[in-house]
C-alpha cells in the first residue's frame, strides 16, 4: 500500500525521477516555458516555485540549497541574478499550467508550464 507516500511515480525509478524533475525545473527556469505531460508539470510546479522563493531570499544558504536542488550552477546563478529580482514584488504563484490537449501518439494530456 502507498499510504502517506507523496508524489507521482511517473513510471521511473526514484533516482531517475529526482533527476528528471531537476532537469525539468532547470528547463523552465532557463527557457521560461516547457511543454510536457500534465503529471510531470504538476510535480515540477512546486519545485520551480520553491527555487524562485530561494532566489528571492539570496542568502548563502539559499544559494547552496538551490544548487543542491537544481544540480546546475549556471542556472542557479541566473536564478539569483536575473529571474528572482523580476518576482520581488510577487508573493507566490510564479508558474501557470495551460492545457494543450492530448498528445497524438499515446493521447497523454499535454500542458505548457510557464513562468508568469
Amino acid at each position: 500500500m502507498r499510504h502517506l507516500r507523496k508524489g507521482r511515480r511517473l513510471g521511473v525509478q526514484p533516482d531517475h525521477r529526482r533527476q528528471l524533475l531537476a532537469n525539468l525545473t532547470c528547463s523552465v527556469l532557463e527557457h521560461g516555458r516547457v511543454k510536457t505531460t500534465e503529471a510531470r508539470a504538476k510535480e515540477v510546479k512546486p519545485l520551480v516555485d520553491k527555487a524562485i522563493t530561494l532566489g528571492k531570499d539570496g542568502s548563502l544558504a539559499a544559494r547552496r540549497e538551490a544548487i543542491r536542488m537544481l544540480h546546475n550552477k549556471n542556472i542557479s546563478y541566473e536564478l539569483f541574478n536575473t529571474i528572482a529580482p523580476k518576482y520581488a514584488e510577487r508573493s507566490g504563484g510564479y508558474t501557470r499550467i495551460l492545457k494543450l490537449g492530448p498528445r497524438p501518439g499515446d493521447a497523454a494530456p499535454m500542458v505548457l508550464l510557464e513562468l508568469v
